[in-house]
């Protein structure tokens, strides 16, 4: 079935530790482009999250934003110095004895003594959260990947009736051509006794004319190329790999081809058909941008 590059995904779980909320979504990109929303103290996440998405999308502007709380906030450890301590608390013991100065130290005023104390912070356990994120991420992948099938269905199914649309107008293209020589020989017959009036003319010179116009104007390599294309275009519609890319070269062939035979025909059926033809290429070229 073919993709989308359109979705989006939610999803939440917890750890003994974390509370984990992932949300995905994603847009159309001739790429595959990423981008992570995770906070800063976890950005060892960002090409394991990365790496995960991209193994089940290869194209689209995918952006996911990702919440992690901690259950507990303890995430800093302060620890006593006790030979500093010490040494403040002797010294100041000495200056009371010695000189007099009166020993008023309390513990509010030692906190400014920075050395005193030491403030670091816990280390994560970064192997803890990567688990329990991905496990998360994979959640949201899964109605991520589920809406991107859904839409990718659509697309599809209108694809497909346009293409069975052009096949009807390239029938009309085929039933039309082989009429046109004679059109053209009946007109420059009829245009020649008009202007010649009573003079004799050589049919047979009308009728090399009308031949070479004819192969002036011959479509059959064009048409059984469009008819190639087509097929070929129809069979992608049930790959399950990526294909946006390989139709939109495709597309390119088709529409090329139906320049050349709008170019060669003037007939006004004929163009009429290659115009309906024209605006349906449109049509598909617009909704394959959007397929991965």
């Amino acid at each position: 079935m073919i993709k989308s590059m359109t979705g989006y995904g939610r999803a939440s779980g917890a750890s003994e530790s974390y509370n984990v909320t992932v949300e995905l979504k994603s847009v159309n990109h001739r790429f595959f482009e990423f981008t992570a929303k995770v906070p800063r103290i976890f950005s060892f996440l960002d090409e394991k999250i990365k790496a995960c998405i991209n193994r089940q999308a290869q194209r689209g502007k995918i952006e996911c934003l990702v919440q992690i709380e901690p259950f507990e906030i303890d995430d800093t450890t302060v620890t006593l110095n006790k030979a500093v301590l010490e040494g403040y608390l002797s010294i100041f013991k000495e200056l009371e004895k010695t000189k007099g100065i009166k020993n008023d130290l309390t513990a509010s005023s030692l906190i400014c003594a920075q050395d005193i104390f030491t403030v670091k912070k816990n280390e994560i356990d970064e192997q803890a959260v990567t688990d329990i994120v991905l496990e998360v991420v994979e959640k949201a992948l899964e109605s991520f990947i589920q809406m991107r099938l859904t839409e990718g269905e659509k697309l599809r199914d209108d694809i497909a009736q346009r293409i069975k649309t052009i096949f009807s107008d390239l029938k009309i293209i085929e039933s039309g051509t082989s009429e046109i020589a004679n059109e053209y020989y009946e007109k420059m017959l009829a245009r020649l006794n008009e202007l010649l009036s009573g003079v004799d003319i050589d049919e047979q010179r009308v009728l090399t004319e009308a031949a070479i116009f004819a192969d002036k104007t011959a479509i059959d390599e064009e048409t059984v190329r469009l008819r190639s294309h087509l097929s070929q275009l129809a069979d992608l519609l049930n790959e399950s790999e990526p294909i946006g890319r390989k139709m939109d070269f495709l597309v390119q062939e088709i529409n090329r081809e139906v320049n050349t035979i709008g170019s060669k025909c003037q007939n006004m059926e004929i163009t009429k058909a290659v115009i309906d033809i024209k605006s349906e290429i449109e049509k598909i070229r617009e909704q394959i941008q959007n397929i991965e």
